[in-house]
């Protein structure tokens, strides 16, 4: 039986509304039909109710100082938080501006450029502020600075992302000066981007060492990230920088696993390997606990959520989301796409799973720092790497 070194949860989850916040004028202007139907289905959706596994519960303790029953409540929150964010940018279109979820009760706020939207959401319970950029006019931006890569390498700026709670553009620079030369020749609107001192350069976390997991070509170690089926032939996804097509993935104890079919790195991190007929594609994650969670979906958790992450070097480590789409420049390439967190990883992890409740999100694929002073890492969202190949996740 295949074990995969991924991450699951079945959460308990129960109703949750948006919570209220006062605001001037409320109720004042036409209510949107449209934002109100998508606040209601989103907040009357029923949910799974199966409690939360207990290495889960005690993960999120220990990572984010939680109690096993404040993790369970936060879970349920955050569940209800992500439907709501898929209605309400549905609903919202040219208005979205995105969301992410805050304080002890994973409260959702909801930005918008739109004044009369933001009533219509308080007048329903929600919480909303108006900004002054629409995402998608910060996504354009960040856009921008992704085909200036084709045409230089930038010097000295490791990565750039939408920061949605501060509705900017964030670029990371080693060199101020050469950041703005690139910022310069990208020709993105300078009125959009905020440049941060970058403390370290992300890399990726494959190992060149013996350890756990599974090995490339019995050299490089990387961690199994969800597994998957396709046309009912079980496999995994992991990084794309762990192997190439046609390289042979084996367990530790030197067993066959299966092949890589597809990888890409850089641009993207992502591969899959079609494993042999005999293991079975589990829809379960290690808790390095002597246990594991059972994956139920791939909803994408809003920004704030909590987020764990099970990797072959440090086993299984929580922390929130921070960034969707952040533009890495790793020494081997630009990837594209990933999401920012403050979960910790070190080498060998690579390929893990990163999970939300009982939601797969995606594979670690680098980052910056360490498991015993803390770190940043980035994971490649895994619907596109189903999409891409074909892929049905394992779900349970």
């Amino acid at each position: 039986m295949l074990r995969f070194r991924a991450l699951a949860a079945a959460c308990a989850l129960a109703t949750v509304a948006l919570a209220a916040a006062p605001a001037a004028g409320a109720g004042a202007g036409t209510d949107d039909p449209s934002i109100a139907a998508a606040l209601t289905t989103a907040q009357t959706r029923p949910v799974a109710t199966s409690a939360a596994p207990p290495a889960l519960l005690h993960a999120l303790q220990r990572d984010l100082g939680l109690s096993p029953q404040a993790a369970a409540d936060r879970l349920a929150h955050e569940s209800r938080a992500a439907a709501t964010q898929t209605a309400l940018a549905d609903a919202l279109g040219s208005r979205w501006a995105g969301a992410w979820v805050t304080g002890p009760d994973a409260t959702l706020v909801v930005a918008t450029t739109d004044a009369s939207a933001a009533r219509t959401i308080t007048a329903h319970g929600g919480t909303a502020t108006v900004v002054r950029h629409s995402l998608a006019t910060l996504d354009g931006a960040k856009a921008a600075l992704d085909r200036a890569v084709a045409a230089t390498t930038p010097e000295a700026t490791p990565l750039w992302y939408v920061d949605v709670t501060a509705n900017t553009v964030v670029v990371q620079s080693a060199d101020a000066d050469r950041t703005e030369a690139f910022l310069r020749q990208s020709g993105v609107d300078r009125d959009l981007v905020r440049v941060d001192r970058a403390a370290d350069a992300p890399r990726p976390l494959a190992d060149l060492h013996g350890g756990d997991a599974y090995y490339i070509d019995s050299a490089a170690r990387c961690s199994i990230g969800f597994p998957v089926t396709q046309n009912g032939q079980p496999g995994f996804v992991s990084a794309g920088h762990c192997g190439q097509p046609g390289s042979n993935a084996t367990a530790s104890d030197g067993s066959s696993i299966g092949t890589f079919q597809g990888s890409t790195f850089p641009g993207n991190d992502y591969s899959w390997v079609q494993a042999d007929p005999s293991w079975t594609a589990q829809p379960q994650v290690s808790d390095y606990s002597g246990g594991a969670v059972t994956v139920s979906g791939s909803s994408v958790a809003p920004i704030g959520s909590s987020i764990c992450r099970s990797g072959s070097t440090t086993g299984w480590h929580c922390g929130t989301v921070q960034e969707f789409g952040a533009t890495v420049n790793y020494a081997e390439g630009t990837v594209y796409g990933l999401t920012r967190t403050d979960v910790c990883a070190e080498p060998g992890d690579s390929g893990g799973s990163f999970i939300s409740g009982s939601q797969a999100q995606g594979v670690t694929s680098g980052g910056s720092g360490n498991c015993t002073s803390g770190g940043t890492t980035f994971f490649q969202p895994v619907n596109p790497i189903l999409q891409a190949y074909g892929l049905t996740l394992a779900t349970g």
